[in-house]
């Protein structure tokens, strides 16, 4: 296969006003994209953002070029990632269009697409829309352009559509929550759905200003929602990012409940239902105390490379339906076809209500092990596993943690780094071997 020239593992994302995040070039991937998708039996895509104030411009310049291939849009306005997903498919449109950067700052930017399916293109199509790029851009004649509504309507439809994620029986009466939604995207559906089945919320970091998304909040910066939980005695705290596709928790005393916590409540929930359907997908950073919890309950683990792309192909494969990485994207197919940080919050206070039990007993059923992970900068990018030195002192860092522990180095995607990351019982000598497996590669790359 052809490598991509604009397409990354999730869209295409980069820095606003540098290519390919620019107008000009957002305007001509509209077209494109109208191009390649658009059929006479479906000329709808509909497109949505965050809150980013960049979103106005890259909206408006989609909108002209898929106008100017001859389709129609539907726009939703502020929609979390998920949401775009599963409008796509309801409203049976060609594409989905999401402009997100999702847990970057505001100074980024991305499109990212989904198929009438709700799923990412398939690489295939990703390819067609690159060579189409490639071609002079042309408008239709002008009886032939496209028109571009507002669905006033989506909110609303997303917001049922995750109530519908729980039975309905399901009541959050007593519940005293706090949501942090990152000044994102679910800014304002987010609340709304909490407090529809029953809750006591308060939302902070609900005040987008175009400039403030994920700054200081959000899935990636917990401080301020632990702190507030506390004060407020509240009992559970969620976390969105900026597309609100990615969950973060906090219990009642603060701590955090990460991704790997969180699908291990999650599944075992579905696990004692008797609807778990398989087994569950991890990545490679997936706490080595998830593996072995579900090992001790029977319940198949598999690790996917880091990246809700690949935990999706390792699902689809074993036709299982959970999934997740420990930076919070959980993925329960069942209920939508991506990752979403509303419904998997709901799946969790769906299992804290059902066990009646806090977020911090469901929690302290895994106990996550000691990690530490040290970054090794090189000179160029170069597979450490190829070094016989270095596989040598792997081997011997696993010998000595037996079978209490994990080894795992890869190089990082974005930098010239190798991570260094080292699990086990303790604390102190697992810092001590990530320290000295280190500086090996240090001595040798």
């Amino acid at each position: 296969m052809s490598a991509r020239k604009y397409f990354g593992t999730d869209g295409i994302r980069g820095k606003v006003g540098d290519h390919p995040i620019t107008p000009e070039f957002v305007l001509k991937l509209g077209w494109a994209v109208g191009k390649v998708l658009g059929t006479k039996e479906n000329d709808r895509i509909v497109i949505g953002k965050d809150t980013r104030i960049s979103g106005y411009m890259f909206e408006s310049a989609l909108e002209s070029g898929i106008i100017a291939a001859g389709m129609n849009v539907q726009i939703l306005g502020p929609m979390p990632t998920p949401g775009i997903a599963y409008l796509t498919r309801t409203f049976r449109a060609a594409a989905g269009i999401v402009i997100s950067a999702s847990h970057n700052s505001f100074e980024d930017n991305g499109i990212k697409f989904f198929s009438p399916e709700g799923l990412k293109l398939p690489d295939g199509i990703e390819l067609e829309i690159e060579a189409m790029l490639d071609q002079p851009m042309t408008t239709v004649s002008a009886d032939k352009l496209g028109k571009a509504r507002h669905v006033k309507t989506a909110s609303g439809r997303y917001i049922e559509f995750c109530k519908a994620s729980v039975p309905t029986t399901l009541s959050l009466d007593g519940m005293k929550i706090i949501i942090d939604c990152a000044n994102g995207a679910g800014y304002s559906i987010a609340p709304k759905v909490f407090r529809e089945l029953g809750a006591d919320v308060e939302g902070i970091f609900v005040e987008p200003d175009g400039l403030n998304i994920n700054k200081g909040c959000g899935a990636t910066d917990l401080a301020a929602l632990a702190k507030t939980v506390v004060s407020k005695k509240a009992d559970i705290g969620i976390a969105l990012d900026g597309d609100a596709d990615r969950l973060m928790m906090v219990d009642h005393e603060g701590n955090v409940v990460d991704g790997d916590e969180l699908l291990y409540i999650v599944a075992m929930d579905a696990h004692k239902r008797g609807v778990l359907g398989g087994g569950v997908v991890g990545t490679l950073m997936s706490n080595f105390a998830l593996e072995k919890a579900f090992e001790a309950d029977g319940i198949p683990f598999l690790r996917a490379n880091v990246g809700d792309r690949y935990v999706m192909e390792l699902m689809k494969k074993n036709n299982w339906k959970f999934g997740g990485e420990s930076s919070g994207h959980m993925l329960c197919l069942e209920k939508n076809t991506t990752g979403d940080g509303i419904i998997s919050a709901l799946q969790v206070l769906a299992a804290m209500v059902s066990e009646d039990k806090s977020l911090a007993t469901l929690k302290s059923r895994m106990h996550k092990m000691p990690q530490t992970m040290v970054n090794v900068r090189i000179s160029q990018k170069t597979d450490p596993l190829k070094n016989d030195k270095i596989v040598q002192a792997i081997k011997q860092v696993e010998a000595e943690l037996a079978d209490s522990g994990r080894v795992l180095l890869r190089a990082s995607g974005t930098e010239p780094l190798i991570r260094v990351m080292v699990e086990g019982e303790e604390a102190e000598k697992v810092k001590s071997l990530a320290n000295q497996l280190a500086d090996v590669v240090r001595d040798n790359l």
